[in-house]
């Protein structure tokens, strides 16, 4: 399988080659060759598979023969080592439950799959290699978690200062080993920049590779739980609308991406924040890029998400074909509050404020009898531990995962400009 970059200014390259630049030399992000659909009888029976096996008929063609059969289904086992549950909220809505992982977040997927691979590719190589991520919350915990102790990797992470939860920050700034946080003045799209803008200086760039979902073994692994999901509610026979809590659209891009491989999905609903610029795009096709906001739900405050021109790539980029199976719309926190204080008194269910954002993605769009919604529930709501109990009359109980963090001492280095991040590159 080879990869392209969605500026077209350079040459195609290997999977391995996309995984260990990161981003292309004309700082376009890649996409593969061709996208092969999976064989209907493998839809058509796939509760008779495994969630590994799953996994593996799925991730397989875009990785090709870089890595060994067997090798691929060793990393594959260790990222879907944990469960994806469905919980039933009401008759026609479900919360898809990604936080059942080390770090409590959905990005474990996609941090894992590309720690392993880019071990894999760094076995017999003597010469460290520096993945340098940004993240606007649960991104750096789950890269720190899966690249801890990696063989010849280093790992560097980008963080706005104040603009992440106390126990987000927990998890990014106090694992050592080679794990660094620089906490960055500015908001997550000044970290993103920052980082690059690393790809593109020569002086350093040769060392350097990206564990943010511009990556694609971050980025594509996420669709093996569109078709868990589907594994798991096939037995309804209705069609799936899911709605995704999207900031960097990464996730999104993922389930689309299932879908163009087969699975059977009705409609996708990017549910946002203030940080509207992608449902502002669908009402007028005008696509501007503006600072993002900070809210309640922060790992969704993401003013120009990277991963947009990936989702246009699949539909073409046809406005009038993404508009018919693709819709965004964006909340403010006084609704999301709102939406998770009616969940909790409906049904009991403590949802997050991102999920609280996607279960308002389904109203918007307006389910029928013959649909069935699911939103994802993308970090358990201890990470949001503050807004979660100022909104709710709930105690949240703190998980094993996050206790083992949640006493360390955060040790970050202060950065307010790329030549900060230059300057500690360089050492």
């Amino acid at each position: 399988m080879n990869y392209y970059s969605l500026h077209r200014k350079s040459p195609n390259t290997t999977f391995k080659n996309a995984v260990v630049e990161g981003l292309a030399k004309d700082r376009g992000i890649y996409f593969p060759e061709t996208i092969t659909q999976l064989s209907k009888d493998f839809i058509e029976n796939i509760e008779d598979y495994s969630n590994q096996e799953i996994a593996f008929e799925v991730i397989k063609q875009f990785v090709g023969d870089e890595i060994p059969a067997e090798k691929l289904k060793e990393i594959v086992a260790e990222t879907v080592s944990f469960d994806f549950p469905v919980v039933k909220i009401t008759d026609n809505i479900a919360s898809l439950e990604l936080f059942h992982g080390p770090t409590m977040a959905f990005k474990d997927v996609g941090a894992k799959f590309m720690a392993k691979c880019l071990e894999y590719f760094n076995r017999d190589n003597d010469n460290e290699v520096t993945v340098l991520v940004a993240t606007s919350g649960d991104t750096g915990g789950a890269v720190a978690n899966g690249f801890l102790g990696a063989k010849g990797v280093n790992v560097v992470i980008l963080y706005p200062s104040g603009k992440v939860s106390d126990i987000q920050e927990k998890q990014l700034t106090t694992l050592g080993q080679n794990i660094t946080a620089l906490e960055v003045d500015g908001v997550f799209d000044d970290c993103q920049e920052m980082v690059k803008t690393a790809f593109l200086d020569e002086e350093i760039t040769k060392t350097l590779t990206s564990a943010n979902s511009i990556n694609v073994a971050r980025w594509l692994p996420q669709m093996f739980y569109f078709f868990f999901t589907y594994k798991e509610l096939k037995k309804l026979n209705k069609e799936l609308v899911f709605s995704v809590p999207s900031g960097n659209f990464g996730n999104i891009c993922a389930g689309i991406m299932a879908q163009k491989l087969g699975l059977p999905v009705k409609h996708f609903v990017a549910s946002t924040n203030v940080n509207d610029t992608v449902p502002n795009y669908l009402k007028d096709g005008k696509y501007t890029p503006k600072p993002s906001k900070a809210t309640i739900s922060n790992a969704m405050d993401v003013g120009n998400p990277s991963n947009f021109i990936r989702i246009q790539e699949l539909f073409n980029n046809d406005f009038e074909t993404l508009k018919k199976h693709f819709s965004s719309y964006s909340f403010s926190d006084d609704e999301t509050r709102e939406k998770m204080k009616a969940i909790y008194k409906d049904s009991g269910y403590v949802a997050d404020p991102h999920g609280a954002v996607g279960y308002l993605g389904l109203e918007k769009y307006g389910l029928n009898e013959n649909e069935f919604g699911v939103f994802l529930e993308t970090a358990h709501p201890v990470k949001f531990l503050d807004v979660v109990e100022g909104t709710l009359p709930v105690k949240v109980e703190i998980p094993a995962q996050i206790q083992k963090v949640i006493n360390n001492k955060k040790v970050a280095i202060k950065a307010s400009s790329y030549e900060d991040l230059k300057a500690f590159l360089m050492k």
